[in-house]
């Protein structure tokens, strides 16, 4: 690795006066864990890293009264995974972090690292999408909310500014509404997955309310598929009806092929996982995180 200037600041003030927004090797950090990867291949090279582990008040889990959840930036992924409150109220969570990487990313990494990353095989960012979840981000013009599902530009890619740093991740109160998330891997268990589905619902006995069923993996970034989210909207799940969201997503998505297989393999996953992960979220997923 080149040499880089290492910040440590202790207020969010002084971190966002140590970036700068016209040079692209300055970078906020949070566990390191992607980055360092990046910089040991050579792949980015820093002239200054400004760490965010010393900035008061940017980790912890607070439930809300409503069943919301508010997360700091910096709580490690390890916090959210061993979270009662993460537990109770977003479970899909607490059961995807058992197949996340391995422990020692998840007690180092940080949820607002894992974002601001962009990478798009990460399995967080497509279940925050499904739950409908915003962050805060806050830069030298100020605060603004974002949606997570708005937050990925492209392959590595977010709209976040050079001098901006996400704050919180913020989860609305699910209520009723029941969640899943599949990934197919095709190393180990808890290898990068080749493709990642979530979805979330509400169900109106045997019928489908508000459904939202994301993609991530397989494409350049986490996206809504709107056309498989449509078909299921208001229909009674049965085979029928999964296999036309299947074929809706396969339909929608770009794959992308890479080491983890072909495009038009991921496709076929993609109608696959789809029609298994909204069986799941409906019936109830009690059984883990994916196959």
């Amino acid at each position: 690795m080149t040499p880089f200037e290492l910040s440590e600041p202790t207020s969010l003030k002084e971190a966002l006066g140590l970036l700068d927004p016209d040079d692209p090797t300055v970078r906020p950090v949070g566990g390191c864990t992607a980055l360092m990867l990046m910089m040991k291949a050579g792949v980015f090279h820093p002239t200054r890293l400004v760490s965010l582990r010393k900035v008061d008040g940017l980790s912890g889990i607070t439930a809300g009264r409503d069943g919301s959840l508010v997360i700091g930036a910096m709580t490690p992924l390890a916090a959210l995974e061993h979270s009662a409150e993460v537990a109770k109220l977003a479970p899909v969570i607490t059961r995807t972090m058992r197949r996340l990487s391995n422990v020692r990313v998840r007690n180092v990494a940080t949820i607002g690292g894992n974002l601001a990353h962009g990478d798009p095989h990460m399995d967080l960012p497509p279940v925050l999408m499904a739950l409908d979840a915003s962050i805060l981000v806050i830069g030298r013009s100020g605060e603004r909310t974002l949606k997570v599902e708005n937050l990925f530009a492209g392959y590595y890619e977010t709209v976040l500014r050079r001098d901006e740093i996400i704050a919180e991740l913020r989860i609305p109160a699910q209520g009723s509404r029941r969640a899943a998330y599949l990934k197919c891997t095709t190393g180990s268990a808890d290898d990068w997955p080749a493709l990642g589905v979530a979805v979330s619902l509400e169900a109106d006995g045997k019928a489908i309310r508000a459904p939202r069923v994301v993609v991530s993996a397989a494409t350049e970034k986490a996206i809504r598929l709107k056309g498989a989210e449509q078909v299921l909207s208001g229909a009674t799940i049965d085979d029928a009806v999964l296999a036309r969201a299947g074929d809706a997503a396969a339909d929608e998505a770009e794959t992308v092929s890479d080491v983890r297989g072909s495009a038009p393999y991921k496709r076929e996953l993609l109608r696959v996982y789809v029609r298994r992960a909204v069986r799941r979220a409906f019936e109830g997923d009690v059984k883990g995180a994916a196959h």
